[in-house]
């Protein structure tokens, strides 16, 4: 038992000898995406940037931490202020509704070096949670149910001296359908709170 907890320790202190820990602000930009399928990922990227980023639906802004392993392996805990805007229409009526969303956002990652600290790519969940509900827009409220969700994030990121360039697409783990009631006239128009997204960041590492 005691040799187990010896040699325990002493791969710790190995794994904490090498790692290195860079502590950088970043901030994205968010447009819709479809699936998570490198057509669907590839449409909106195109459509993004043809678009000249007007079509983006919100922003985020947070700082994550990056903590290098060994083998070219990283883990990188983050913390966003995300904000978004879902723009739904209902069809019967034509009524066309704003919902906007903000949330705490706290994606863990797990990535690999392909190019040094130069490339990296990355990938794992990203627990979200809502800072406000029930919200009105006009005559319509919104029925919530639950304040926290889990999705996933994948993506790549280039650094260039201090500069950190990233992309990413999130998906969701588990399903937000939310729905606005008008008080007046009990129309109901359903929307999903964790839409697919694409994230296109920029980034300063201290």
């Amino acid at each position: 038992m005691k040799n187990k907890l010896l040699a325990a320790v002493l791969i710790l202190s190995s794994v904490g000898a090498y790692a290195q820990v860079t502590v950088a602000a970043k901030a994205h930009a968010l447009f819709p995406a479809g699936k998570p399928t490198w057509e669907s990922v590839k449409a909106g990227a195109i459509e993004a940037y043809e678009a000249e980023g007007k079509n983006n639906v919100g922003f985020n802004a947070g700082v994550s931490v990056k903590v290098n392993l060994v083998g070219g392996l990283f883990v990188m805990p983050e913390l966003y202020y995300t904000t978004f805007t879902n723009e739904i229409t209902e069809p019967v009526t034509n009524t066309t509704i704003e919902a906007k969303t903000n949330r705490a956002d706290l994606p863990v990652l797990l990535g690999y070096n392909v190019l040094g600290e130069s490339v990296g790519i990355f990938a794992g969940p990203v627990a979200s949670y809502y800072l406000s509900k029930d919200n009105q827009y006009e005559d319509f409220r919104e029925n919530a149910e639950s304040n926290f969700t889990v999705g996933f994030q994948l993506g790549a990121q280039v650094k260039i001296k201090s500069f950190i360039i990233s992309g990413r697409y999130e998906g969701s783990f588990t399903e937000d359908q939310r729905d606005f009631i008008n008080s007046n006239t009990n129309t109901v128009i359903r929307y999903d709170n964790r839409p697919s997204m694409l994230m296109a960041g920029l980034g300063y590492q201290f």
